[in-house]
């Protein structure tokens, strides 16, 4: 069951990041609710937060984002790419949305951003994929299963192979 969770997770976030980057890349998704995105308009919003060179930082947090997002959804490196999203994602809140509080900015009101809500929430998915890592139903459970099976079989092998076979094999000696 905890796979199951942890693949919720995964792919609740990866559908998050991958369509977040992709409008800060390319611009899709774009509308009146949402704002012109891509690469210009991020470089432009991030320089009047202050985060400089505005192009090159708006080209950082769309990749991070997008292939971070699919890296987490694949189940692929996901502590890594969890690390790195998270880093994004704190910056953002630091230098984004603390100063408009906690709450999203329900009411639609121009003057005022959205608060730490959401950020807080993403970061809490991430934080928990970065501890426990991609789960069960992922490349990296995968990978580590076959690990585990290997180092399994090595071990009955020892545990089948007295001291003077080891040895000669060129294995350790438990000693006797």
């Amino acid at each position: 069951m905890i796979g199951l969770g942890l693949t919720a997770i995964r792919l609740t976030l990866s559908v998050v990041f991958v369509l977040h980057g992709a409008h800060v890349l390319f611009g899709f998704w774009s509308g009146p609710a949402v704002g012109p995105g891509g690469l210009t308009e991020t470089a432009a919003q991030l320089t009047r937060a202050g985060i400089e060179p505005g192009y090159l930082m708006a080209l950082f947090a769309g990749v991070i984002q997008f292939a971070g997002g699919l890296l987490i959804g694949l189940g692929l490196l996901t502590r890594f790419a969890a690390a790195a999203v998270l880093g994004y994602v704190l910056l953002a809140a630091w230098k984004q949305h603390l100063m408009w509080g906690f709450f999203l900015n329900w009411v639609n009101d121009p003057t005022r951003g959205q608060g730490l809500e959401l950020s807080i929430a993403l970061a809490g998915g991430l934080l928990c994929l970065l501890v426990t890592g991609a789960g069960d139903f992922s490349i990296d459970g995968l990978r580590m299963s076959r690990a585990h099976a290997r180092a399994a079989g090595r071990a009955r092998r020892r545990r089948r192979a007295g001291p003077m076979e080891l040895t000669r094999r060129g294995g350790r000696s438990t000693g006797a």
